[in-house]
């Protein structure tokens, strides 16, 4: 439907586009950009780090054991069938000592 006032019409129209061209004369100030905060990726860093320290000062010390003898001993024999046999002893005190690499010196 048209309206018979055509000029009320274009005196609106004039208005609005007016406004229009005001509008976009107008300079927009930039807003500054927002920062991210990077505490929060501290925080789960220092969690960590304090629940390491906790661990490493409320761990449960192993008692010290100690030994009844001093010195363990252990030779190699040859048994009754020229079968080999370890032999463990332990003392207070060292008896007796062999080279370690006394069994390449002898002969077979």
């Amino acid at each position: 439907m048209k309206t018979i006032d055509n000029s009320e019409d274009q005196n609106l129209q004039h208005f609005f586009s007016d406004m229009k061209a005001k509008d976009s004369a107008m300079v927009v100030p930039q807003f500054p950009k927002i920062r991210k905060s990077k505490s929060w990726v501290l925080i789960p860093i220092g969690i960590a780090a304090s629940l390491a320290l906790l661990a490493w000062f409320y761990r449960v010390d192993e008692p010290i054991q100690t030994l009844d003898y001093d010195v363990i001993i252990i030779t190699l024999e040859e048994g009754k069938d020229y079968g080999l046999q370890f032999k463990i002893e332990s003392t207070t005190e060292l008896e007796s000592w062999e080279s370690p690499t006394s069994s390449l010196l002898t002969e077979f």
